[in-house]
């Protein structure tokens, strides 16, 4: 009787020469861990935006001092993105992410103080803590998952975003309402203590490339090749990190990123304070809203990059398809927005707030995966740090200038109405950039990336 194989837990697709086996079980496990990392992430960026309007009454301050603490947190953002990638080839992911979570539980407490030069400090800390998060969180997650597999665990880890928003918001709000806004930032401190404490104990390096815990493999000589004087000649080195930066893809995953983050720094700071005070939206009808939005682009974020790795796997993926697919999903986000201001009625209003505050967030994801498609793993962490430095840099002004734009107008109203065409004009310029520049399969056969 023939003997049936026993199941691993690792793939039992075949592996490329070199290339370390699949575990399934422990990959998965991370990916859950990293998806709840960026949950509790996006959770701390938007409680301000959902404790705006108690939190301005009780401190007597205006729109433009608002937007100004709401900007705070994306001062050091970009820079500690940037750094923490440079460095992230001495670091191990496991430690950088554990770092991050302890930070983030200290810098909610500020808050309590309930001064404006507190929650700057608090939110200045946080936005240190939380600009590697995105990068450092998919560089440790793609160190477990090898090129082929990575387009549904990017859209999932980038998915926890939009969950943590989906999740919390109805929770903060809860807290706000019920207990004071405080209580909300005293809620996430301990659920930032406690997944630090969780990720000490399961997290762990990956096999694909990740931290300093990844040591070379010695060459060997090539089995498959017929022996040239017995040794294999050394891998070629990889590209400066300059020449890298500059291709093409690199550059339209940023400008993507650049407009899908600045229409994100506008809804988390902003969108729970318009549906309150322009739509005439309770503050658990809106964070309903808010909800509603983020279950949009989680829901949009688990097809559409599946969908694209689907056709990639059976051949009818076209060299155009990963920029079309950033570029179009920041281009609808700018229609919508410069749509909204001459909305005829609440539902087409509303219809329109989720299109233009969902649909640019399938780029996100997007973006990574054309990014490492190019880059070299051994340039993965840097690379992605330059990236994610600079995709986000609309959160260091955009809160303060939407602020600004509101109390100068001579209505309210009239203020959003600008700040939105002025947000869609941006989105616009960046999606169809990113559409026509965008091209991973050719730009990795010229820089050796991953493909």
């Amino acid at each position: 009787m023939a003997v049936r194989p026993v199941p691993s837990r690792t793939s039992a697709a075949p592996l490329a020469a070199g290339e370390p086996p699949f575990d399934r079980r422990r990959s998965w496990l991370v990916l859950g861990m990293i998806v709840a990392f960026m949950m509790i992430n996006y959770a701390d960026k938007s409680v301000l935006g959902l404790a705006a309007v108690p939190l301005m009454d009780e401190l007597g301050i205006g729109k433009s001092t608002y937007g100004l603490v709401s900007s705070a947190f994306y001062v050091l953002f970009s820079v500690t993105g940037l750094v923490v990638g440079l460095l992230s080839a001495r670091w191990s992911a496991r430690t950088l992410l554990l770092v991050m979570a302890a930070l983030w539980a200290v810098a909610q407490l500020p808050a309590l103080l309930a001064t404006v030069p507190a929650l700057i400090a608090g939110r200045l800390l946080l936005g240190a803590a939380e600009g590697p998060a995105a990068s450092m969180s998919m560089h440790a997650l793609y160190a477990w998952f090898p090129p082929g597999r990575r387009g549904m665990p990017s859209a999932l880890q980038i998915g926890g975003a939009a969950l943590g928003t989906a999740v919390s918001a109805p929770i903060l709000t809860w807290l706000i309402v019920d207990f004071g806004w405080r209580s909300a930032f005293v809620a996430l401190a301990v659920t930032s203590a406690a997944w630090g404490a969780l990720w000490y104990a399961v997290g762990r390096e990956g096999p694909c490339g990740g931290g300093r815990d990844r040591k070379p493999r010695p060459a060997g000589r090539d089995r498959t090749a017929p022996a040239a004087e017995g040794v294999a000649a050394p891998a070629a080195a990889p590209p400066p990190l300059s020449r890298l930066l500059r291709s093409r893809t690199v550059v339209g995953g940023v400008l993507s990123a650049f407009g899908s983050h600045w229409a994100l720094a506008l809804s988390s700071a902003w969108l729970p304070v318009y549906l309150h005070t322009e739509l005439d939206m309770t503050a658990k009808r809106a964070s309903g809203m808010v909800s509603a939005v983020s279950v949009l682009s989680l829901v949009l974020l688990l097809t559409v990059p599946a969908l694209l790795d689907r056709r990639g796997r059976r051949g009818r993926r076209g060299p155009a398809a990963d920029g079309l697919a950033q570029g179009l999903a920041v281009l609808v986000s700018a229609a919508a927005l410069a749509l909204l201001p001459f909305a005829p009625g609440r539902p087409v209003q509303l219809l329109l707030v989720a299109l233009a505050f969902a649909c640019h967030s399938v780029a996100l994801p997007l973006h990574y995966v054309t990014t490492a498609a190019v880059v070299p793993a051994v340039r993965r962490g840097a690379v992605f740090g330059v990236v994610a430095a600079t995709g986000t840099l609309p959160g260091m002004f955009v809160p303060y200038l939407t602020g600004r734009l509101v109390d100068g107008a001579g209505t309210e109203t009239a203020g959003y109405a600008t700040a939105f065409l002025v947000s869609a004009g941006v989105l616009a310029v960046c999606g169809a950039v990113a559409a026509v520049t965008v091209r991973p399969g050719r730009d990795a056969r010229a820089l050796g990336g991953e493909g």
